[in-house]
């Protein structure tokens, strides 16, 4: 007997609201939500993902009503009154759903209207870090630690991920006030390491796509221009 079929992984709803956020951010939804889980963005943009991952699960009632609407009326059923309830009951629950989701969009233009206006008047001289800056960041957003070596005596920060980070390194972050130590713990054992709100605003923003424009393709010399077809 064959084992029943694995489940088909649940696609994100998109709603109308997801340009902005990928505009505003300039990366895709799916990044920033995985971001969110990671740790890595401020609040202000945690809160942002938190009310849209609550608008996508509104979005997907509304769209799973709206197919079942879809078909109840498809003719696939015998027409009759328990036809016409079902048709009411699902028509009563899609404008539930709907109300829902416009309510959760609201929600959410109120967290993105305060980071696109800030976006828009952002200052020019921004905090602008280095490659090696932004991959010590990510290493220490998903959790690092500071351990000193019983017998040299040299200390350096190891990820959860595996990437060892330099002393000197640990200490210019902390200087600019990206990372912060638990000094509670032993060296020998770890010092956990974090990222401030400041780290993870700097992190973010680093992490930004750019705008790429599209090269300009120079004509060979002694090309011709087209010329356009003669009528007959």
């Amino acid at each position: 007997m064959h084992p029943p079929p694995a489940p088909a992984p649940t696609r994100r709803a998109v709603s109308p609201l997801d340009h902005r956020l990928q505009a505003v951010t300039g990366h895709d939804v799916d990044t920033l939500w995985a971001y969110r889980d990671r740790g890595i963005l401020d609040e202000q943009h945690a809160h942002l993902v938190d009310r849209h991952r609550e608008l996508a699960k509104a979005q997907t009632s509304v769209t799973f009503y709206l197919r079942l609407l879809n078909r109840l009326s498809s003719g696939e059923f015998d027409v009759d009154s328990a036809l016409f309830t079902r048709i009411d009951r699902t028509v009563d629950q899609l404008e539930e759903a709907t109300a829902a989701r416009d309510a959760a969009a609201r929600k959410v233009l109120a967290a993105l209207e305060p980071i696109e206006a800030a976006a828009a008047a952002c200052a020019p001289d921004a905090r602008q870090l280095s490659t090696d800056d932004q991959a010590a960041l990510l290493a220490i957003a998903g959790g690092a630690k500071l351990y000193e070596h019983l017998l040299t005596g040299r200390m350096s920060v190891t990820a959860a991920s595996g990437i060892r980070i330099p002393h000197a390194k640990l200490q210019q972050l902390e200087d600019a006030g990206l990372v912060v130590r638990d000094t509670g713990h032993p060296l020998h054992a770890g010092q956990p390491v974090a990222l401030t709100d400041a780290g993870r605003a700097a992190l973010f923003a680093a992490r930004r796509a750019p705008t790429v424009q599209a090269p300009k393709v120079s004509a060979r010399p002694g090309a011709s221009r087209p010329t356009p077809a003669q009528r007959r």
